[in-house]
């Protein structure tokens, strides 16, 4: 056994759970001397090869001496980590300490160490040597190790690749017939590239082998119909999964060999045949004899719909923690506990895994949901026809992630990223675990396809059964940031559908401008107000009359189309009676040839009372089951039989929701058009799109980190170090502050202290008049409203009679803390502030000082590091910006220079994490140059890891 001597206290923050390159999962964890035994077995299952390409020689088998050594690690200077599924090792890394001439070294003077790896032949080819070298570089760097050095025999061009694949920056030499490869271990930006695509295809796969699986097995279908288990079974059956399917249940009697016509088995193990993912669906107490049972057969994930987890309380969370960890073990990934289930309607899957008793008609939506009862809700909506919003798509995939406890909205959205049959993605979150990876991980999802979210629990505490990091930041700046990287928010679920149908099959608008038309005044003005309501550029309504005729409706669409000065056209429909009345089928063949015409903008109609309209325009395209339009089984309504599908192309048209037929489906390459049952929620869905858009379009071009050559980083980072020295977190001095902000180019107005009147005068004649007396109590500090500043004090006689005035007001010199200041130019009070969030990470605020602030909370909000675009955009995106810009005749001040001082706060709290938060209240920002009156900064070790760390899933 190790002893105090010869070791230090075990790293347990090293520990992490990963996801390898097939999707499975691996635990990476320090090697003590406990494992000796698993040393030894793990080095018996590697080929006599692969120890040759270690060891440089055969090595058939570890010595005493040998095993020792690998066992026995200081965590310092010499570190053994380990890859585990079970209890075995797969793969294993250590790092040693060496000095000049490559000889072991210890203390911070030596910062290179030797690094060697060793992985299982059964596992080469999962990345388990890529994850372990990111989580060793991760604790070298750690320990103060700063590069890298390896020797591998030439044919050893696996372990080469990992090494060069990696992306930092190395150096390669030959000598004695071995390649030795150095390299720095601080991430680059080609470094996180590498790690962040590793990742994306890693999270991809493993929900991919969720979401379509070759044999799917339900455990806990009940002998007696009914129940969850046995449903979801039907609801597998019936949507025609087109992989292999297995019933399990431990109390079958003997002999029975199916459960509604499906193979059925006592247990998973009785299964002739491999089994990819089990739907557990017994009591909580059952799941762990369970997930052993399908660990040791090597079942790749699960979908628990079992209840009674962590939102039942502190016991439920308990066994929550303990079903994630089991699972990990066996190298498995949860979908919940509590989920609803999951469904891909790809013609090659097919998956119903859900308690949704349809299959969802296919299409290009994927939709994700934490709530199952809100997943009912969503997949309701999308496939009603009538009644709402036009159904004119259908799903890709569904998942319901329940309490969330393994597989959450990041892996999805990694998987969604790179799945070529989902264009839109829907997602309704109650809870965001990991808010800075996920803003990383939406900004590239949506610079390629359309984010929707709603949030749920906005104004209150998650759901219980969700692990969620804590945020000192109030929900409005987390959707601000959310919107920073693309993400359209939106407020309900029915803003959700509306806004994802209209993404899903109509083209983003190239800007605001919006032409109006249709046969009803009222109607077309409601819309004209909503656009200005939601900010758009209406063109005024163009009233067709109620006596417009399709070929009426088709002349003018086909005009507005055409007209360069619209980016998008709504169309208001009322019903019309009478001879000669359009119809609906003819209205929307109408519609749908003239914007067959122009496909490059998009469409929207708003139609009241006409639901036979929305059918009409949906077509073929509808996410609503119809009877024999199906792409697969379905029962025939009230019978119970199967039938046969139909091909539309081949036997006509499907028919509508009360039996009349349908127009054909739309002209490929031709757009559905989504139809709104008010003018408000089309305006509303089409405002989104246009942000979108507009976000889309800047997305191409963000701009850029500007470099400044006055900065000091070096020398802040000396300041910041030995400051940190002397306590774990503190808030720094005035001195301190200035002399740290000042190597970063920031320059503070000089505050002398004031405790008497002679001391005042003293320091006004240091500065020079005229001068501010302010009163820097806390109580008393940035209120000017409260009368504890004087400004425009020209001389020492009204400096001496505004002295006294305040400490006859607010009390003594002790209580006001006054200090002198020299006047600064006039103009706009602004405050700028950055914080690093434990959940969000670092973000850069900006409003104006005062009321506007404060009382009305007008912020903007920007991540860190902020472009020279973001600063740009942060000045003009507060609602009292005309302030800055001459309104009403004031002189425009320099937001150039405004600009900059954003842009070297944000570099300074990029490049030092350790500086937690900057204050800089009051800014005065004159008409040339700026003024920072006040700065506070607080400091506090960084943490040990963070975003740009390893790979490693959520710890349990």
């Amino acid at each position: 056994m190790q002893t105090s001597s010869d070791r230090h206290e075990y790293p347990a923050h090293w520990e992490a759970d990963v996801v390898l390159r097939d999707g499975g999962t691996a635990r990476i964890r320090p090697i003590t001397a406990d494992d000796a035994e698993r040393l030894v077995s793990f080095y018996e299952q590697v080929s006599d090869e692969s120890k040759y390409y270690r060891f440089f020689a055969p090595y058939p088998r570890l010595s005493a001496k040998d095993v020792h050594r690998f066992t026995h690690h200081d965590f310092v200077d010499r570190v053994g980590l380990a890859a585990t599924v079970g209890d075995e090792f797969i793969g294993t890394v250590r790092y040693d300490r060496i000095g000049a001439g490559g000889r072991p070294a210890t203390g911070a003077e030596a910062d290179e160490a030797e690094v060697a790896f060793l992985v299982q032949d059964a596992h080469q080819g999962r990345g388990v040597a890529s994850a372990l070298l990111e989580h060793i570089a991760a604790v070298a760097r750690e320990r103060g190790i700063r590069r890298f050095a390896a020797e591998v025999l030439p044919a050893n061009t696996k372990m080469i690749k990992v090494f060069t694949d990696a992306g930092y920056t190395q150096k390669r030499s030959f000598e004695d017939g071995v390649v030795r490869l150095e390299f720095g271990l601080e991430p680059t930006d080609r470094s996180l590239a590498v790690q962040y695509a590793r990742e994306q295809r890693a999270e991809a796969r493993s929900v991919q082998r969720l979401l379509a699986p070759g044999a799917v097995a339900v455990i806990g279908t009940g002998r007696a119909p009914g129940g969850v288990g046995r449903s979801i079974l039907g609801n597998i059956r019936d949507g025609g999964f087109t992989g292999r399917l297995y019933a399990v249940n431990g109390a079958l009697p003997e002999g029975q060999k199916e459960l509604d016509g499906v193979p059925a088995f006592r247990s998973v193990r009785d299964i002739d045949g491999s089994v990819d993912v089990a739907v557990v669906a017994v009591p909580a107490e059952r799941v762990p004899e369970v997930v052993a049972e399908c660990g040791e057969y090597d079942v790749q994930g699960l979908v628990v719909v079992s209840a009674s987890y962590a939102e039942s309380g502190p016991d439920g969370r308990e066994r929550q923690r303990a079903l994630v960890r089991q699972a990990r073990s066996y190298g498995m990934r949860i979908i919940g506990p509590s989920s609803f289930g999951v469904i891909n309607t790809s013609p090659e899957v097919r998956l119903n895994a859900s308690l949704a008793p349809d299959m969802p008609r296919a299409g290009r939506i994927g939709l994700f949901a934490q709530s199952g009862a809100i997943g009912v809700a969503l997949l309701s909506r999308l496939h009603r026809r009538g009644g709402g919003v036009t159904g004119v798509t259908g799903l890709s995939t569904f998942v319901s992630s329940g309490n969330r406890a393994d597989v959450s909205g990041n892996d999805v959205l990694q998987y969604w990223y790179e799945d070529a049959d989902t264009d839109v993605a829907l997602m309704y979150l109650e809870s965001i675990g990991n808010p800075r990876k996920f803003t990383r991980l939406a900004r590239r999802t949506a610079a390629a396809k359309p984010l929707v979210v709603v949030q749920g629990a906005r104004h209150g505490a998650g759901p219980r059964g969700h692990a969620v990091r804590a945020t000192q930041l109030p929900h409005a700046t987390v959707s601000a940031l959310l919107r920073q990287a693309g993400v359209i928010r939106v407020d309900t679920i029915t803003d959700l559908v509306d806004a994802g149908l209209l993404l899903a099959r109509q083209p983003l608008p190239a800007g605001p401008r919006v032409a109006i038309l249709g046969n009803s005044e009222s109607l077309g003005l409601l819309t004209y107000d909503a656009c200005l309501a939601e900010g758009l550029r209406p063109h005024p309504p163009q009233d067709l009359t109620t006596a417009a005729s399709a070929a009426d409706f088709h002349a003018a669409l086909s005009r507005a189309l055409a007209d360069d000065s619209s980016d998008a056209v709504v169309v208001t429909a009322i019903p019309s009676v009478g001879e000669g009345s359009v119809g609906d089928a003819a209205l929307a063949e109408a519609l749908r040839s003239a914007a067959a015409e122009q496909p490059t903008k998009p469409v929207l109609v708003v139609h009241v009372e006409l639901g036979g309209l929305a059918e009409a325009l949906s077509a073929a395209t509808s996410t609503a089951p119809q009877p024999g339009a199906a792409s697969g089984p379905d029962p025939t309504p009230g019978t119970g039989e199967r039938v046969k599908p139909r091909a539309a192309a081949d036997e006509g048209a499907p028919a509508d929701d009360k039996g009349a037929p349908a127009p054909a489906p739309p002209p490929e390459g031709t757009h559905p058009i989504p139809a709104y049952p008010a003018a408000e929620r089309a305006v509303r869905a089409l405002a989104q799109a246009v942000a979108y858009g507009q976000w889309r379009r800047d997305a191409a071009d963000p701009g850029k980190v500007p470099e400044y050559e006055d900065i000091d980083e070096r020398g802040a980072a000396a300041l910041i170090e030995g400051m940190l020295a002397r306590g774990q977190g503190l808030t720094l001095t005035t001195e301190a502050t200035c002399e740290l902000l000042a190597a970063y180019g920031v320059h503070v107005h000089r505050a002398l202290p004031a405790p008497t009147p002679d001391a005042a005068a003293e320091a006004a004649r240091t500065l020079g008049y005229p001068v501010a007396l302010k009163a820097t109590a806390p109580h008393l500090r940035h209120r000017a409203d409260l009368g504890g500043v004087r400004l425009d004090l020209a001389d020492e006689e009204q400096l001496r009679r505004a002295y006294a005035e305040l400490t006859e007001l607010f009390g003594s010199p002790e209580e006001l803390r006054p200090v002198v200041q020299r006047m600064a130019p006039r103009g706009v009070d602004t405050v700028v502030r950055a914080v690093i969030d434990p959940a969000a990470g670092a973000v850069l605020s900006f409003g104006l000082a005062g009321a506007a602030s404060q009382l009305l909370g007008d912020m903007a909000h920007r991540l860190i590091p902020v472009t020279d675009r973001d600063a740009t955009s942060l000045v003009r995106s507060i609602r009292t910006a005309p302030l800055l810009f001459g309104w009403r005749g004031s002189a425009p001040v320099d937001t150039p220079a405004l600009e900059e001082l954003m842009l070297r706060v944000s570099r300074l709290v990029h490049d030092h994490p350790e500086v937690v938060a900057v204050t800089l209240e009051p800014v005065v920002v004159a008409p040339h140059g700026i003024s920072v009156l006040g700065a506070s900064v607080r400091l506090a070790p960084p943490p040990a890891r963070d975003d740009h760390g390893p790979r490693t899933l959520p710890a349990y």
